[in-house]
């Protein structure tokens, strides 16, 4: 059989040359990005994810989503305003505030940044999380960050995974939680290679043969939608894709590219998707069929159905939640400074709790919250 390639792009300019000022400005960003995200880490992490979750993971997870969203709103900010990508929503207009499985293609290593101005919009920037590679989470700053946020490590073993996932998922059932779990059934990020592989795998296994998207591996998915579906409001089915040509960290770093980002999204009421593991998959098989024909679409039109779904990010919101996160990080920058012995203590210890727990992936269990709970439950049963 001969195998439909998918369009070989070649090599493309940079929608925006990268032009001195756009470098020093990059530098800029990024300097700004890591020194929040560094003294958010060491002076709130001990409070908000150590001790605070002794007595409650709920509003461990509250506290740390409000002190986080603040810093992760930096990014659409840095995408839409400062680097002026033009972010394109379409299909359906999501509610505010749901418990939500989102899957979506993976195009680039970015992919799920760019989820994030969807996240703002919707109230729940500070509660997505994403199933990730382990290695990611050894990264300073970024890997505490990661760790912190629960984003949840995989092997892509499935025989580690699988535990990991379970035990992981089964403290988010809460359905006073908020969350938006994010999970990438590709695996991977596309290229024309894994897309030859992924084909000929298809071809011999009598799957379908996509051109815009891998074959979806279904049991990651489904242990979610299995763990989460009782709590949960829907599934959203997230297309993305890139006018000129897919970016990299660096080029959303320093603004060359993308010009601009085509995000579909589809609300999936549970009722849907069938509860049997094969039917499921099938569900998932046939949703990325749509997708490979949805990307097709947008390659012959330039564009998705029904766009216009979401507003613009209000300039002035973004400005000052800017201010209050430099604010906040200034005033601990100069603690750090002119503190005494137990301030640069405190700072020494939160280091090396960050970083050995995020290598670990350890979390404290909530000792106090748990005994509360049983003496409140005692009384009641003495009462009865």
């Amino acid at each position: 059989m001969k195998f439909q390639e998918t369009s070989a792009s070649a090599k493309k300019s940079k929608h925006f040359p990268l032009t001195p000022f756009r470098i020093i400005r990059g530098v800029i960003c990024l300097t700004v990005l890591l020194t929040t995200a560094l003294i958010f880490l060491i002076y709130f992490v001990p409070v908000a994810a150590l001790l605070l979750r002794f007595f409650s993971t709920l509003y461990s997870r509250k506290v740390v989503a409000l002190l986080f969203g603040l810093w992760l709103g930096l990014w659409p900010f840095l995408f839409e305003k400062v680097n002026e990508t033009n972010v394109v929503f379409s299909g359906d207009h999501v509610p505010q505030m749901e418990r939500v499985l989102l899957i979506a293609n993976h195009r680039t290593e970015v992919d799920w940044m760019y989820l994030w101005n969807l996240a703002l919009r919707k109230g729940c920037l500070g509660h997505i999380k994403y199933l990730l590679k382990k290695s990611l989470m050894r990264l300073p700053v970024f890997g505490w960050g990661f760790y912190v946020l629960e984003f949840i490590p995989l092997e892509r073993d499935w025989i580690v995974d699988e535990p990991v996932i379970r035990q992981t998922l089964s403290t988010f059932t809460d359905p006073r939680d908020p969350l938006w779990l994010t999970v990438f059934p590709e695996g991977t990020d596309y290229s024309e290679q894994k897309c030859k592989r992924s084909q000929e795998f298809a071809s011999q296994n009598g799957l379908p043969v996509l051109k815009n998207v891998l074959l979806p591996k279904t049991k990651g998915f489904y242990a979610c939608l299995e763990i989460l579906r009782s709590s949960m409001d829907a599934v959203y089915d997230v297309t993305i894709a890139y006018k000129n040509q897919c970016p990299t960290f660096l080029d959303n770093a320093f603004g060359v590219d993308p010009s601009e980002v085509h995000i579909h999204v589809r609300r999936i009421p549970l009722e849907i998707i069938p509860a049997s593991e094969k039917e499921a998959s099938k569900w998932l098989m046939e949703t990325f069929q749509f997708k490979d024909q949805l990307l097709s679409d947008f390659i012959a039109n330039g564009h998705f159905p029904n766009e216009g779904t979401e507003q613009e990010l209000s300039t002035a919101k973004c400005l000052a939640n800017l201010v209050i996160v430099v604010a906040i990080t200034g005033i601990f920058i100069c603690f750090a400074f002119y503190s005494s012995i137990w301030g640069k203590i405190y700072v020494g210890f939160s280091c090396i709790y960050i970083a050995s727990a995020a290598y670990f992936n350890f979390r404290p269990y909530p000792i106090f919250g748990s005994v509360n709970e049983r003496l409140t439950k005692n009384l009641t049963m003495k009462s009865q």
